[in-house]
C-alpha cells in the first residue's frame, strides 16, 4: 500500500504540514490501496504565497512565452499517457476506454489552448480606446475526483494561456492520479509558483482558498451542493466564479430515430464513465407509441454490456469509486422501486460473479414520472430513467422540467427537426445523433448546473479582464 504525504508547491514536492490520514481504497477489490496525509490552511497559504509571487512574473510575459509554456506541458503530459490512464483505471475503475481518452485529452488540453491564444487578440482598438486583455490574477482550480487529469489540464491550460498562476485542488479521493500528474507537469519545467497542486478537505484548504484575497478567480468542478458552498464564500472578496456543476440530462427520442442507431448510443450516454459523469443521459424520454418497442430493446442492449474488471478492454462498466458511490446508488434503486418505477433491468445488489469490489448491476426503470426521485436527482451511477411523452413539445418540456440544465441529447431521423429540438431545449449543450461532446465548445451550465463556460476560446476568456484606455 502506498503512502502519499506530498504536495507540489513553488516548484517542488514538500511535505505536508498537515496530519489528517484518508485511506483509498481499491474499487475493484475494496482492498486498501493508499494512504494519503491531507494538506491543511497552513499548506494552502504557502501554495496561495507562492503563486502570488509567480503571477508578478507570468502578468509581463507575451503570447510566445506562454505558448511555450503550453507545448512543454503538452509534450511532458503526453509522455505520460499509460501511466496516466493505468492510474485512472486503479484508482476509480474506469473502464480502459474511459481512461485510455481521459489520458490523451489531458495533453491536447494544451494544444488546444495554444492555439486559442495564438488566434486570440490580447488588444484591440474600440472607438478611441485601446482594450487590454489581462490576467484575471491568481486562480483556484478544483476538481473532481471522477477525470481528475482532464478536469486539471483543461483548467490549468486556459489560465496559463491568459497568463495565470493557479493553486490546484483535486479531489482528495484522487491522491494517486494526482500524484502522476504532478510528475508530468513537473517535468515540463515551467517557473517556480506558476502551478501549485495539494489535496485537503473543503472545510479548510477549500475554504482557505475560496476566502482569501489574493485569490482572484475559481474554477469548480463538482456538485452543486459544493458549488454553492463556493460561490457563497468566494462573494465576499468579489472573486469570479466558473462553476461546472450537476448535471440529471434528458435524452430525447423522437418518434422518426432510427432505434437501432439511437438506442446503443442513449445507453451508453447514461452509462459513460460508470455512470460516472456529470453529462449523462440519465432521462430517456420516448415516445408512448414506441415505449414496448423501446423498453425490450434497452433491456437486451444492457443486458450484453459487462460489468467486470476495468482493465479488461471488454468491459463496458467497471466499478463505482467508493463504498459511498455504492451506497449511494444502492438507495436510489430502492427509492425508485419504493416510488412505484418499473424495473426492467439491473436492480440492488452486486452483479453475479463479483461478490467484491463496488461493482453495481446497470439498472433501467420504465414507467418512471418526471417526480420521481430518480428522475429528479443525480445519481452518480449506471441508473437509467426511461419516461414516456405523446407530443415533441411535452418532450421539450420534460426535458426542460429539471432544476438542472448541463446537457441535453436528441436522435431522430431528420436533422433539421432535431436541431429545432435542440433549440428549445435550455441547456448548455445539446448532442443531436452523437455523445462525443465537441471539447473545442464551450463547456457549462444553465440552472443549477453551473455559472460561465470553459473549455477553447471560452475558457481562454474566462481568465481574462478588459483594460480600457482612452485618450484625449
Amino acid at each position: 500500500m502506498r503512502n502519499l504525504n506530498t504536495a507540489y508547491i513553488d516548484g517542488q514536492f514538500v511535505r505536508v504540514q498537515g496530519t489528517e490520514t484518508l485511506e483509498i481504497a481499491n474499487p475493484a477489490t475494496g482492498a486498501p490501496l493508499a494512504v494519503v496525509t491531507l494538506a491543511n490552511r497552513a499548506d494552502a497559504r504557502r501554495a496561495i504565497a507562492a503563486a502570488r509571487d509567480a503571477q508578478a512574473l507570468l502578468r509581463q510575459t507575451g503570447k510566445a512565452e506562454r505558448i511555450d509554456m503550453l507545448r512543454r506541458l503538452q509534450t511532458a503530459v503526453l509522455r505520460y499517457t499509460d501511466a496516466i490512464r493505468d492510474v485512472t483505471i486503479e484508482e476509480y475503475g474506469a473502464p480502459v476506454a474511459r481512461a485510455q481518452w481521459v489520458s490523451q485529452y489531458a495533453s491536447q488540453c494544451f494544444a488546444s489552448a495554444a492555439q486559442a491564444l495564438e488566434d486570440y487578440p490580447l488588444s484591440y482598438e474600440v472607438g478611441t480606446a485601446t482594450v487590454t486583455m489581462e490576467p484575471v490574477g491568481v486562480s483556484a482550480l478544483i476538481a473532481p475526483w471522477n477525470s481528475t487529469a482532464g478536469t486539471v489540464c483543461s483548467k490549468l491550460a486556459s489560465a496559463l494561456a491568459a497568463g495565470c498562476a493557479t493553486v490546484i485542488k483535486p479531489s482528495e479521493l484522487s491522491p494517486l492520479q494526482t500524484q502522476v500528474l504532478c510528475e508530468a507537469l513537473h517535468e515540463a519545467g515551467l517557473p517556480s509558483g506558476v502551478f501549485n497542486v495539494l489535496l485537503g478537505r473543503g472545510a479548510d484548504v477549500g475554504d482557505e482558498i475560496s476566502t482569501s484575497p489574493h485569490v482572484a478567480r475559481i474554477s469548480f468542478t463538482g456538485s452543486t451542493q459544493t458549488g454553492k458552498v463556493i460561490a457563497r464564500a468566494a462573494v465576499e472578496t468579489m472573486k469570479r466564479v466558473t462553476l461546472a456543476l450537476s448535471g440529471k440530462s434528458a435524452a430525447i427520442v423522437l418518434d422518426d430515430a432510427d432505434l437501432a442507431h439511437a438506442l446503443p448510443l442513449a445507453v451508453g450516454g447514461a452509462f459513460m464513465n460508470n455512470g460516472q459523469a456529470c453529462v449523462a443521459g440519465t432521462r430517456l424520454l420516448v415516445p408512448h407509441a414506441r415505449m414496448a418497442e423501446v423498453t425490450e430493446r434497452v433491456r437486451e442492449i444492457v443486458g450484453k454490456l459487462q460489468v467486470g474488471d476495468p482493465r479488461d478492454p471488454a468491459t463496458t462498466i467497471g466499478p463505482l469509486a467508493s463504498r459511498a458511490q455504492f451506497d449511494r446508488v444502492q438507495r436510489f434503486i430502492r427509492r425508485g422501486l419504493e416510488q412505484g418505477a418499473v424495473l426492467v433491468a439491473g436492480g440492488e445488489g452486486r452483479p453475479e460473479g463479483l461478490p467484491e469490489g463496488f461493482f453495481v448491476k446497470p439498472t433501467v426503470f420504465a414507467g418512471v414520472h418526471n417526480d420521481m426521485e430518480i428522475a429528479r436527482e443525480e445519481i452518480f451511477g449506471p441508473v437509467l430513467s426511461i419516461i414516456g411523452y405523446e407530443t415533441e413539445q411535452e418532450a421539450v418540456d420534460l426535458a426542460n422540467d429539471s432544476v438542472y440544465g448541463l446537457f441535453g441529447y436528441v436522435y431522430s431521423a431528420d436533422v433539421a427537426r432535431a436541431r429545432g429540438v435542440a433549440a428549445r431545449m435550455q441547456t448548455g449543450s445539446v448532442l443531436v445523433n452523437r455523445i462525443d461532446p465537441e471539447v473545442l465548445a464551450p463547456f457549462g451550465g444553465v440552472r443549477q448546473s453551473g455559472v460561465g463556460r470553459e473549455f477553447g476560446l471560452a475558457g481562454l476568456v474566462s481568465y481574462l479582464e478588459p483594460k480600457t484606455v482612452a485618450v484625449r
